[in-house]
């Protein structure tokens, strides 16, 4: 049987409809999509895509710590953004957040994403 259980913290945003924060199988995380709501008000940050992409990861590492583990252990990355040109945003932000190795990443244009944010991250975390 597998050692399977949700990983929830209120330094994130609670989860907004029928899913975990994260769930942890093993030494395996997966963390559920973040988008950049402040985890206090559950209101979408202000002052555009890089404070959206800074607060998406700040989501995403408070998982993490839940979980565990840091940013550092994050093995796979997705990024969900609305307009591709805000990529270099975020290759800018990931060399704040992330230090070599970094993670295998997919960085995906998408129409639109939950409260009309333009960022969402999900991953993959080993512990």
């Amino acid at each position: 049987m597998l050692n399977k259980a949700v990983v929830s913290t209120d330094n994130a945003p609670s989860a907004i409809g029928t899913y975990s924060q994260a769930i942890k199988v093993s030494n395996t995380v997966y963390l559920s999509g973040q988008i950049p709501l402040d985890p206090d008000s559950m209101q979408v940050v202000e002052g555009g895509i890089s404070a959206e992409i800074d607060q998406v990861f700040k989501n995403l590492a408070a998982v993490c710590e839940e979980a565990g583990g840091s940013l550092k252990d994050i093995v796979k990355l997705n990024i969900f953004l609305t307009d591709m040109g805000n990529f270099a945003s975020v290759n800018e932000a990931m060399a704040r957040y992330f230090t070599e190795p970094y993670p295998a990443r997919a960085a995906i244009g998408v129409k639109e994403l939950p409260k009309g944010v333009g960022v969402e991250m999900d991953g993959i975390m080993v512990i």
